[in-house]
């Protein structure tokens, strides 16, 4: 049962090699409690591959949200390894968890103050990130000010102040209407493009799942096993109703749907 971070072993007159995965996951299971009870997580092996959008889909109890929590290292797997292939992993929770008595720019700033960021550059590299996500000129802004989508933009940003390579993502957009919703997707879509992180996307909505990702995941229930994936071709930039979506978001709604009938769970 490990977690490593893993890193080239450098030579002489060589540039030590990049691995080639951001995450890699080998029969890792999860069980709680010390009692032996039912895994909740089951022999998961899944690759992530530096750079890709992987979104993580399944029925309610299936252990997405548990799965992510192992990869970044808040729980230890019961069983199988965890290796990270690129510094430590950043997660947005569905909550923007910012704390209300500071600023944006300041909630950023502290996510840099933990990484080490000196004093000095904090606040130039915490308004260059409010820029990425468009929100330029609201260093100042205190939490009560800003809309729920201005909100989960600060969260994000604060994510990519942690300069993993790996961004996980739980359901971050659930709570937000369906417009503001949309419109994180574009910019999601763009600062994946722009930033070349890895991203692990956590989400109940199939449509969004085919919306964002090169490759969709369907996780099975009790225990949380992978069912199926889908490598999805269509170019982005992808609107959530276009006609291949949609297409395709029928087929895995379909896959879903037996899951949960031979789970009986919703």
């Amino acid at each position: 049962m490990t977690q490593t971070i893993s890193e080239a072993t450098p030579t002489a007159a060589a540039t030590p090699a990049e691995p080639g995965f951001a995450v890699r996951l080998n029969q890792v299971t999860k069980v709680f409690g010390r009692g032996g009870g039912a895994p909740v997580l089951d022999g998961i092996d899944l690759t992530v591959a530096p750079g890709e959008f992987v979104c993580l889909l399944g029925a309610s109890g299936c252990g997405k949200s548990t799965l992510l929590n192992l990869i970044a290292d808040l729980d230890k797997p019961t069983a199988g390894t965890i290796e990270i292939g690129g510094g430590r992993p950043a997660l947005m929770f569905q909550d923007h968890a910012l704390f209300p008595w500071l600023t944006a720019g300041k909630n950023i700033e502290l996510a840099l103050k933990l990484r080490g960021v000196p004093r000095e550059d904090r606040k130039a590299e915490a308004e260059a990130l409010l820029e990425l996500v468009r929100l330029g000129g609201a260093s100042r802004k205190r939490v009560h000010e800003l809309s729920g989508g201005m909100r989960q933009r600060v969260a994000l940003a604060r994510a990519l102040a942690q300069a993993g390579d790996l961004l996980l993502m739980d359901e971050p957009f659930a709570a937000l209407d369906a417009i503001t919703r949309d419109v994180l997707h574009d910019e999601l879509t763009r600062i994946w493009a722009e930033t070349g992180r890895s991203v692990v996307f956590v989400t109940h909505n199939v449509r969004e799942a085919v919306r964002l990702a090169e490759r969709v995941v369907l996780m099975s229930s009790r225990p949380g096993r992978i069912a199926r994936e889908w490598h999805i071709e269509i170019p982005q930039p992808r609107r959530i109703e276009d006609t291949g979506v949609s297409e395709l978001s029928v087929e895995i709604t379909d896959q879903l749907r037996g899951e949960i009938r031979r789970h009986g769970r919703a």
